[in-house]
């Protein structure tokens, strides 16, 4: 079949580099893609916010199924308005992917389920005295979050009333998150590990990856503001078999069937990101598509065809046998512009992609091409990932961390602990068993 995917950062890299790897595929096309998926298909260049355009693009080409990467096109209904022309999609419609773009729907909806999560409250911009007044009893640390979209960094953890209020004022006043934050969420601070696990799901079943844990901080030890994501490893290993298990009963499975039960049914990959306490697995929020960076550490773990897993999913009758664990483990380190997640500079060329030791991958996130050479254009510029066909995550990392160091550009930035809390072995949720992961 010829495929169409939607995007241009890592995740979309990583989803290129799976679906090439199938022999269900005919052609790919990347819209836009990015230097690094040219080499995997054909990048196009469509107008994505006209979704006709894209339909049309899609009749064109003969078209079987759309793989659409970012949130963005999801949330804004690209699925819907493809599918009611009889196109297939991997990608929530517009009414399921509000699961991930309006955190107080999510909220909302879990409370209604009975899904565990963060206590929390939730005020509108006209309410700052009310959130003020709210926070003077809370206890500190809390978590303040806008309620809309904001790339991964409207996330804010403030340790005491001081820069909780300051918190709420940048957002409903300063606009920071624009407006995203004209709602935000005042939520506990839970502590615990923190674990990711994507579904993929036809809105009845559902598959699960391999379990992988993100790094969110810019600095080592977890320091610094938040970020889109600044390395991933796969599998986790305090997602237990146990651990799992009780993630499938007490969230996959009432999430789905909540969100069917809204007319909300969610075709594509729910992404569950977990809090593991001491009084159980959270949900600290959904996403309603693949995670970054975590797929580019978990997609290079499978066996079998992942596009026909895809196509299963949005042709309604899952496969659940398409694509298995192959037993390996995965360390993906992001390579970073100097400033990020505040302003940096863009232009400078990447060397030593080339020069890479078997079994490393380098995903492109924020490149562009220009007179033959590779040219930083984003804040996370690459994705540099290790796979190795043990569940040694020792090794994946020291091989990541190797081809990092024949990789340059002028102010390349990249933390040095991921995958140190695997290894340290510093928090255990509870005492691991057979540590199953599906799929």
């Amino acid at each position: 079949m010829n495929v169409l995917l939607i995007g241009s950062g890592g995740r979309e890299n990583a989803l290129a580099y799976k679906i090439s790897q199938s022999k269900t595929l005919n052609k790919l096309f990347m819209a836009p893609g990015n230097p690094g998926t040219k080499h995997l298909g054909e990048n196009v260049s469509i107008r994505l916010n006209d979704f006709n355009v894209v339909y049309d693009y899609c009749v064109n080409n003969e078209i079987k199924l759309v793989v659409v990467g970012p949130e963005q096109p999801l949330v804004q209904g690209i699925s819907d308005y493809l599918r009611e022309r009889g196109i297939k999609v991997f990608g929530p419609d517009k009414a399921a992917a509000e699961i991930e773009a309006h955190k107080s729907f999510a909220k909302k909806l879990m409370s209604d389920y009975g899904i565990p999560t963060a206590a929390y409250a939730e005020f509108n911009s006209g309410e700052l005295n009310k959130a003020k007044d709210y926070l003077k009893v809370q206890k500190f640390p809390c978590v303040v979050k806008a309620d809309g979209l904001a790339a991964g960094k409207g996330v804010l953890i403030c340790n005491d009333l001081t820069e909780a209020e300051k918190a709420i004022e940048e957002i409903f006043i300063n606009k920071i998150f624009g407006s995203s934050g004209d709602k935000l969420i005042i939520e506990e601070f839970m502590k615990g590990e923190e674990a990711s696990i994507f579904a993929i799901t036809d809105g009845d079943g559902y598959v699960c990856l391999p379990s992988a844990q993100d790094h969110k901080r810019i600095g080592n030890n977890d320091t610094g503001k938040n970020t889109g994501g600044m390395g991933a490893y796969s599998p986790a290993p305090i997602v237990t078999s146990e651990i799992l298990n009780e993630v499938e009963e007490k969230i996959i499975k009432p999430t789905l069937k909540g969100l069917k039960k809204e007319n909300r049914k969610f075709i594509g990959c729910l992404y569950c990101g977990l809090m593991l306490t001491d009084k159980g697995v959270k949900v600290v929020e959904y996403n309603c598509r693949f995670g970054d960076p975590e797929t580019q550490a978990v997609l290079p773990l499978l066996d079998g065809d992942f596009l026909k897993l895809l196509y299963s999913a949005a042709d309604g009758k899952l496969d659940k046998e398409a694509v298995k664990y192959t037993g390996g483990s995965a360390v993906c380190v992001v390579a970073a512009s100097k400033g990020y997640p505040d302003s940096y500079d863009k232009g400078f060329e990447i060397s030593g992609l080339q020069d890479v030791e078997e079994g490393i991958i380098v995903f492109h996130a924020g490149t562009k091409e220009a007179d033959g050479k590779v040219l930083t254009n984003g804040g996370r510029v690459l994705g540099v990932t290790a796979v190795v066909k043990s569940n040694n995550l020792k090794l994946a990392k020291e091989a990541a961390y190797r081809a990092l160091s024949n990789i340059h550009f002028e102010g390349i930035y990249y933390r040095t602990d991921i995958a140190d809390k695997a290894l340290m072995k510093k928090v255990m949720y509870r005492k691991p068993d057979s540590n199953r992961h599906l799929v």
